[in-house]
């Protein structure tokens, strides 16, 4: 089963407890920048040791992440119906072979670690 979920504003604590409450022990990462000035607990080099403490597991997979630029070749579908270039540029590259890659990986991790 794959869940997604974001980190509000919650602390390390609360996190963990939505994450077990649903049976996740996996978090993959696809922030394409894992950091936050306003929530440091969320940072890549503080947050996989935080959620071990917490008894669950952290990878990254930023394959799978947005923050994407505009497609250097033209998509195989038209994503011009996305009013926000972000969101159109993500769609743009989540048609790319590395994207599949990036989907192909996480569906291989194991559900429990």
């Amino acid at each position: 089963m794959i869940y997604t979920v974001g980190h509000s504003t919650h602390t390390v604590d609360e996190l963990a407890a939505m994450l077990r409450a649903h049976g996740v022990e996996l978090v993959i990462d696809i922030r394409s920048i894992r950091r936050s000035r306003a929530n440091p607990q969320f940072n890549e080099a503080t947050i996989g040791r935080a959620l071990a403490k917490r008894g669950l597991g952290y990878a990254v997979n930023a394959a799978l992440g947005g923050r994407r630029g505009k497609a250097k070749v033209a998509p195989a579908l038209d994503n011009s119906a996305w009013q926000n270039a972000s969101f159109r540029n993500y769609a743009d590259y989540a048609l790319t072979a590395e994207f599949r890659e990036g989907v192909r990986e996480l569906l291989r991790k194991p559900e429990r670690i």
